[in-house]
């Protein structure tokens, strides 16, 4: 299933963990906000087999998407994961209304953990990425105790591999200095480029990193270069944004998200074109121009 024919190939986190760089990010499957079930759960079980059938091997999820319902989802379709790596992440939960608050204390990680691992089916979770920060950027402050309480469950076995997600350089370097960290899932786009410090870091740590809304997400990426671009070559703004990153670094893993088999291949598909250099040029120009 390691088929490394996927655009990018693949890429080693760890002795024991090897990825394809293409990847399928599992938020989608749940209802409409990222909450409730599947508006087609059939659909949900083919796109998931589907990653399957690709090649791919890294899907990323958590156990507060539904809540619940994608972990559930993905058990139902996928177990027993033969040569797959889920990567899931902890730090947040979900209120009645469908919001997003906060649970960062030490037993909600805990709680957390346990969740992922009811749910998924699971004895000992591949990686689990600790979610700091605010929806799209890093905030200051110490990640130790959050940071220390998931390398206590690593070191009974509940966790094979740790991550960060929404962090600056110093909070890697703390959470470094308790547990090795394999990889870090930031907001990172062709127009969001505050992380391309930390891109480069990572990429000499041999550190994976995992950029997520690759438009924008919520709010879309307005530019009009990146929209020219797209036009010029005669492809899909998303083709520009999946191409532009998977040629950025080396460390770069994609993960991004569908419900849709056809879209699922079409994102595929994207992250394989390869940009011509004044392209690139023209898309590198973005970030530096903010």
């Amino acid at each position: 299933m390691n088929d490394t024919t996927l655009p990018g190939g693949t890429y080693r986190l760890a002795d024991d963990l090897e990825l394809t760089r293409v990847g399928y990010g599992a938020m989608q499957l749940a209802g409409t906000g990222v909450f409730g079930p599947p508006a087609d759960r059939d659909e949900a079980i083919r796109v998931l087999r589907t990653v399957v059938e690709l090649g791919i091997t890294h899907i990323d999820t958590s156990d507060f998407y539904g809540p619940h319902v994608t972990n559930q989802v993905i058990r139902e379709a996928l177990h027993p994961y033969d040569g797959l790596h889920l990567v899931t992440k902890v730090g947040a939960r979900r209120d009645e209304q469908g919001g997003w608050p906060h649970a960062r204390e030490p037993h909600e990680l805990v709680e957390q953990v346990h969740d992922n691992l009811r749910n998924l089916g699971l004895d000992q979770l591949d990686v689990v990425n600790l979610r700091m920060g605010g929806f799209d950027a890093p905030e200051p402050g110490s990640i130790a105790p959050q940071f220390e309480a998931l390398a206590e469950l690593q070191q009974q076995g509940l966790i094979k591999h740790l991550g960060l997600s929404t962090v600056d350089a110093g909070q890697l370097a703390e959470a470094q200095a308790i547990a090795p960290v394999v990889c870090v899932q930031n907001m990172y786009n062709v127009a969001r480029r505050e992380d391309d410090a930390l891109v480069d870091l990572t990429a000499e740590q041999g550190i994976a990193y995992v950029p997520y809304f690759p438009l924008g997400g919520f709010s879309p990426i307005q530019s009009g270069a990146l929209d020219a671009v797209a036009a010029r070559l005669g492809v899909s703004r998303l083709t520009v944004a999946l191409s532009w990153l998977l040629q950025r670094s080396p460390n770069m893993l994609l993960i991004p998200g569908t419900s849709s088999v056809a879209h699922l291949r079409d994102n595929v598909a994207s992250a394989g074109y390869e940009l011509p250099a004044d392209a690139v040029a023209e898309l590198d120009a973005i970030g530096t121009a903010r």
